[in-house]
């Protein structure tokens, strides 16, 4: 094994670190000592020469991703011990071999030591997304230490990495299997079936990250007359219907998300569809015209803000599609609203919904703050690891 570039920093720029900060700024490198290609392992060494952290070396203002800090080789039995603990943790918190729930995320970046790499299992499928070229070029050994881990319980190992390497790698990346094909693409979770599209939708086909989350939405349904917006495949809606709500609309501007809400609504009601209807349509124009017509309405939008060039625009829009839908629930409703933006942190988002509300002119009670659930857990020393934040708001 060829031993790993060396990186020293400039005086003073390896405090985050000492605190277990995983990322190394390019404005912190004093110097590269050797050649080095984007992707490659790297060992980064304080300007007293002192060992302090592996990581990947990147193109862009975070120039290394640190995986360990510790000093140790960095091969396949690594690697497989790293995706063992993230594997044990999840078996820890219920999430393996559970009768209700068999979609998870296994892998979730820097929360597990593995900054650039994401896995969610699918009953049986895990679908594997790098944001590194680092976890790019050893997505083989991913799905190999995969299949020792789960055993014959992996079916299929789906890399869909063409969507999110950085756009100036020059990794020519193409989607496909590294292990097995497609077979069974339904879910559980909860006891409530999903079909998921890991070849062709969203992410990595489903929006784990919004479990917990719609089974609270669950506890408040019943009877109740409900609005899903932004819906893609219908998770809140499928929820809301089970739990007896009397009326559910799915919203989403596509309409392969509307047929896939469909086919999730056909799924879970065999027998007796429930008073089910979709909309394709901009949720902003669809929230206008329905005045007092919800009593729950949820806005889980796509991210606003994808960078932080375009954070004030971001911060607007969740302003004024909060506004309207406080605007138009019933009194005594319930809103679900929620920013996956990582670039908009949660005051801020809370700031967007707080100028919402006064801007509505009505009453507005805090009933929970949401974020993700513990298949996604944020390290203490990588606050940037919470991306969703929610809150459940009470309208008078």
């Amino acid at each position: 094994m060829t031993a790993p570039t060396k990186i020293s920093l400039k005086p003073g720029k390896e405090a985050g670190i000492l605190r277990f900060h995983p990322w190394v700024f390019s404005g912190a490198i004093e110097k590269i000592h050797g050649a080095v290609q984007e992707g490659d392992v790297v060992e980064v060494y304080d300007s007293k020469n002192n060992y302090i952290g592996t990581g990947h070396c990147q193109i862009g203002s975070i120039a290394v991703r640190i995986f360990t800090f510790t000093k140790t080789d960095v091969d396949y039995n690594f690697w497989k011990q790293k995706l063992t603990a993230a594997y044990n943790y999840r078996k820890s918190i219920g999430l393996t071999n559970n009768v209700q729930t068999n979609a998870y995320r296994l892998c979730y970046a820097e929360g597990d030591g593995l900054p650039g790499l994401i896995i969610d299992f699918y009953n049986g499928t895990a679908v594997l997304q790098a944001h590194t070229v680092g976890m790019y070029l050893i997505r083989t050994q991913i799905a190999d230490a995969l299949k020792e881990i789960y055993g014959n319980e992996l079916i299929a190992v789906y890399d869909k990495s063409e969507e999110t390497l950085p756009k100036q790698t020059e990794i020519k990346a193409s989607n496909g299997y590294l292990h097995g094909q497609l077979g069974s693409n339904e879910v559980l979770e909860h006891n409530h079936k999903f079909l998921i599209d890991w070849e062709h939708g969203q992410k990595t086909g489903f929006f784990i990250d919004q479990r917990e989350n719609r089974n609270l939405l669950a506890l408040y349904s019943k009877g109740k007359t409900v609005l899903n917006t932004f819906c893609y495949s219908g998770g809140f809606s499928v929820y809301a219907a089970k739990a007896g709500a009397e009326l559910v609309h799915s919203v989403d501007s596509s309409k392969k998300a509307i047929e896939l809400t469909e086919k999730n609504i056909e799924l879970n009601f065999p027998a007796k569809k429930p008073n089910h209807q979709s909309f394709v349509a901009d949720t902003f124009n669809f929230l206008k015209e329905k005045k007092n017509n919800y009593d729950i309405i949820i806005l889980d939008p796509p991210a606003f803000a994808k960078s932080r060039d375009s954070k004030h625009n971001a911060v607007i829009g969740y302003k004024r599609i909060n506004a309207e839908a406080i605007k138009q629930i019933k009194p005594g409703g319930i809103l679900f609203t929620f920013s996956c933006s990582q670039v908009i942190n949660r005051p801020l988002f809370e700031g967007a919904v707080l100028a919402a509300a006064i801007e509505a002119g009505r009453q507005v009670r805090i009933m929970h703050r949401l974020s993700h659930p513990a298949d996604h857990p944020v390290t203490i020393f990588h606050p940037e690891g919470e991306y969703l934040k929610g809150l459940v708001l009470y309208i008078g």
